[in-house]
């Protein structure tokens, strides 16, 4: 049997008669495999084919939503030329000149920047101290990655990233799979999904993501959407896959049916 269960299969074949459909997706973890660098992710060709697929459709969207900043969301992922882009946990937001939207960019205060600098030497002393960890910068974020980390020290760094950070003003502190992130901008995946489906005009909208900030998107899907959790641990999402490796097969299925 494949990925695609039965009750997956009857969500999907719904789709073919939605005027406009939207298909949203994370990037690491969903669309590309989680690595140990983040520079080094890429999609999974058979996915990003049928991303390419679905986003040549009349009346299909496609989107990626990130918690990567946006510059670093096209590097490593390449999208279509007519997919919208969500980044930095739906605080980044870019739309093809087609859809007449306005784009949200980066542009930070004096009290965001200083709580940038303090949480960035907060985190450099910690990631310093702890063997194994390692520090991605961002426009408005700092991030401690602990996945090469033993795990008892990865559990003692994110507590001493959380004891230190969590008193900075104009600072939001996000647990991820196996990252903390520090960000002087505030906002949810599910303010970026939002933002994607009022673009799109999309009466249907697929969600499919791996992460804790993933939930903030699937806690915004309305009836007739679909959710679907890429990998393990509990979700508001309705269907579930095991891994990025299942992927093409949900998009591959969508295509088919957006294609009749």
């Amino acid at each position: 049997m494949g990925p695609i269960t039965p009750e997956l299969a009857d969500a999907i074949e719904s789709l073919i008669d939605t005027p406009v459909l939207l298909v949203a997706l994370d990037f690491d973890g969903t669309l590309a495999p989680l690595v140990d660098r983040p520079e080094d992710a890429r999609p999974l060709p058979a996915a990003a084919e049928a991303l390419a697929g679905l986003s040549a459709l009349e009346n299909t969207v496609t989107a990626l939503i990130s918690g990567r900043d946006l510059a670093s969301l096209r590097a490593v992922g390449s999208p279509p030329e007519q997919t919208l882009l969500v980044g930095s946990h739906g605080t980044e937001r870019w739309a093809p000149e087609i859809f007449g939207a306005d784009d949200e960019h980066i542009d930070l205060s004096s009290a965001q920047s200083t709580a940038l600098a303090k949480a960035t030497g907060i985190l450099e002393a910690i990631s310093a101290a702890h063997p194994g960890t390692t520090l991605e910068y961002k426009p408005a974020a700092i991030v401690l990655h602990v996945r090469q980390a033993a795990t008892e020290v990865a559990t003692a760094a994110l507590h001493a990233a959380h004891g230190q950070l969590d008193d900075i003003e104009n600072l939001q502190a996000l647990d991820g799979k196996a990252v903390l992130e520090a960000s002087v901008l505030v906002g949810t995946k599910g303010d970026g999904l939002n933002w994607l489906r009022e673009v799109a005009d999309a009466t249907t909208v697929v969600f499919a993501g791996d992460d804790v900030t993933d939930e903030d998107a699937f806690a915004v899907l309305r009836p007739g959407d679909i959710g679907v959790k890429i990998g393990s641990g509990t979700t508001k999402a309705q269907f579930r896959l095991n891994g990025p490796g299942e992927l093409p097969a949900l998009l591959d299925s969508i295509l088919d049916m957006r294609s009749l």
